[in-house]
Parts: structure tokens; sequence; C-alpha cells
């Protein structure tokens, strides 16, 4: 398994070469995001702009099927068919198994009350109170790693124990030294930035899914 899931880590700097030096941080935050299913724990995203969009793309990958068939176990599809015998098989047929993960930039209504109401600043730290516990994981994505409602995020979760992935350019910013892991790209400029962001995460989803659904 440990084989499979390096194997989907040495795609990228074949197509990314510059993206070398990422690799240990990858693995980090790989192993931050490997325990957190294992415990039961929920993945959160947030950031903004380009960021927003991959904070979003990121839990598409994680919760459902992305490079394999995520089939649901035996114990699944009979708990489905037993409380819906009529369904049951279509119902089973047409799930897969999920990597629990929420966009904190996705939740419309929320975020556009307490920008409102409260304060802008704070909107992905209040979700983070709210959803989040110990041993669960946040990715926070800032370009500049100055990002105040990511880097706001990422000082409430760290207070309550939730654990924490930056995704910035070179410099890290302020996330450099408030992330557990912060995984920094070889570029300044936000558009490259978030062109690097992409594979870095398809990379994790990557593996995510081959140690956990590799059947």
């Amino acid at each position: 398994m440990k084989d499979a899931v390096l194997n989907e880590l040495k795609i990228l700097p074949v197509n990314y070469p510059e993206l070398s030096t990422c690799e240990n941080d990858i693995l980090a935050a790989f192993g931050l995001m490997h325990d957190c299913y294992l415990r039961g724990g929920l993945i959160m995203t947030c950031g903004n702009g380009g960021s927003a969009a991959d904070a979003g793309h990121i839990v598409g990958e994680l919760m459902k099927g992305f490079k394999r068939e995520r089939r649901l176990t035996d114990e699944q599809r009979e708990k489905i068919k037993k409380a819906f015998p009529d369904k049951g098989g279509f119902l089973a047929g047409n799930l897969q198994q999920a990597i629990p993960a929420i966009s904190l930039s996705d939740q419309v209504s929320l975020t556009s009350a307490f920008i409102n109401d409260i304060a802008s600043g704070m909107v992905f730290a209040q979700q983070v109170l709210g959803y989040g516990k110990a041993g669960d994981v946040l990715i926070g994505l800032s370009t500049s790693g100055n990002s105040e409602n990511v880097v706001n995020a990422c000082r409430v979760a760290k207070s309550f124990g939730v654990k924490t992935i930056g995704m910035t350019g070179e410099t890290g910013g302020e996330m450099r030294s408030i992330c557990d892991v912060t995984i920094r790209v070889p570029a300044v400029e936000t558009y490259r930035v978030q062109e690097y962001h992409l594979p870095i995460y398809h990379a994790l989803c990557a593996m995510m899914e081959v140690a956990f659904f590799n059947d």
C-alpha cells in the first residue's frame, strides 16, 4: 500500500520537476489527512477567488471517486437493501465511498450573512469553530499566505486541535509560522501559484484514494 501511495507522488515531479522541492511537505500533509480519515474526522478547505474554486475542487475529488472506483462495502450495500428492498440495488449501485470533506468557501448564505453582520476576516474561522474538532484537518489556500480570513481560520483551528495544511506561494507568508504543514510552491505571481496548487492537491487526493480504496 505504501508503494502505491508513493507512486502517485512520484508522478508529480515527472510532470512538474520544479515541484520536487515540495515532496516532503506533500508527504507530511498526506500524513495529516490520512490520520484524520482513520479517526473518522473531517477535512475542511478554504480560500478566496481562484483559491475558493480550488477549495471546492479538492472536496469534489475527496467526496467521490477520483481515479478509482470506490464501491460500497458489502456491509454498506446490505444495510441499504435491507432498508429499501425495492430500491436498494439502485441506491447502492449509484453511491461511492467518500472521504468526508467540506469547502468553507462554498457556504454562500452563511458566509454572506457573516460578512455583512459580523466580520469578513472571520468568515472561515467561524465555520472552523462550528464544524471542527480535534484531529480534523483544515487545508487553507492562499497564494500570498497572508489572506486574513484564511490566516484567522488557521489560528482558530490551531486553538482547538484541528491540524492545519497551508498551500501558498514561495514565501509562505504568515501561514508558514502558523500551519502544521506549509506547502510552498516556487512561484510568486497569483496565477502561477494557483497553477502549481492544482497538481499538488490532485496528488494528495490520489494518494488518499489509493490508501483507502485500492480494491
